[in-house]
């Protein structure tokens, strides 16, 4: 990331205006832009040690760190309201769709989740726009004030991983239908609703659990549209303004956090895993 983000032409303060070149020599060398690209990664590698992520060349002045904290909270609420909304829709969707295999129900079902599934968030967000703010006039079309304001960037980064779900869900739902402890559940006189929400939902949770890291993960990558295009106060909005700007450190310890955010979330799935069906916990 550190030497991909410097191939793209330009420079940091190229979009200041009337720098002369003597200013714009003096902000090379204080941020060490006048040095080899080896001697500035080494630089940059000692100053991460130290705990210091550095000065952002945009927001002069003003530490990385400060920005990132005020832009956590935003993407963490936007990211935690998104997958409470695809858990909350995904999972019904796909137990409906398994209960009533080869029926419309499952077929309406499965309609909605390739659907969600196929259409991508840059596109389905202007919809969302266009139909809800401006045809109907009954939703705010961006920024983050007040929970009617969280609606539209939820759903247009929720939709996707519902359909996931949705799938994913359906296709457990039918083998675990199909199986032997099952027909002793409907021998034995337990209703429908008790089998699947009881028996069936229970051995479900394995794969959901198994596919959450791969939510997250989407969720977090399709942040940085929604953010944009809802105008969304978030850490996604302040990573493609940085790569916009060149303004290193702040990329660098966006993308940082966003690696750290990733491998613990799959961390968190895979201990959880263990924890719900211990045949899977290493010897």
């Amino acid at each position: 990331m550190f030497f991909l983000v410097r191939v793209l032409p330009g420079n940091p303060f190229d979009t200041e205006a009337a720098v002369s070149p003597e200013v714009r020599a003096h902000l090379n060398s204080r941020y060490h832009l006048d040095q080899p690209l080896l001697t500035q990664y080494l630089i940059y590698l000692k100053s991460l040690g130290g705990g210091d992520l550095g000065t952002s060349y945009r927001y002069q002045d003003q530490n990385v760190m400060d920005i990132i904290s005020e832009a956590l909270p935003v993407t963490l609420k936007l990211g935690l309201l998104s997958l409470i909304f695809s858990f909350s829709l995904g999972i019904p969707l796909g137990l409906v769709a398994a209960q009533f295999h080869n029926r419309w129900q499952d077929r309406v079902a499965m309609f909605v989740a390739v659907l969600g599934d196929c259409m991508p968030t840059f596109l389905l967000a202007p919809v969302l726009i266009l139909v809800f703010s401006f045809y109907l006039d009954i939703l705010p079309p961006a920024l983050w004030e007040s929970p009617k304001y969280y609606i539209l960037p939820v759903v247009s980064l929720g939709i996707k991983p519902t359909a996931i779900l949705a799938r994913l869900i359906r296709s457990s739902a039918l083998d675990i239908l199909e199986s032997d402890f099952i027909r002793t559940a409907r021998a034995k006189g337990a209703s429908e609703k008790r089998i699947l929400f009881h028996h069936v939902l229970r051995n479900c949770l394995i794969p959901i659990l198994g596919v959450s890291g791969t939510l997250v993960a989407h969720i977090l990558s399709g942040s940085f549209i929604v953010e944009l295009l809802f105008a969304v106060p978030g850490l996604g909005h302040y990573l493609i303004e940085s790569v916009i700007d060149r303004d290193y450190p702040l990329v660098m310890s966006l993308a940082l956090w966003y690696a750290v955010v990733l491998s613990l979330s799959q961390l968190v799935m895979d201990c959880l895993s263990s924890f719900a069906d211990p045949r899977i916990k290493p010897s």
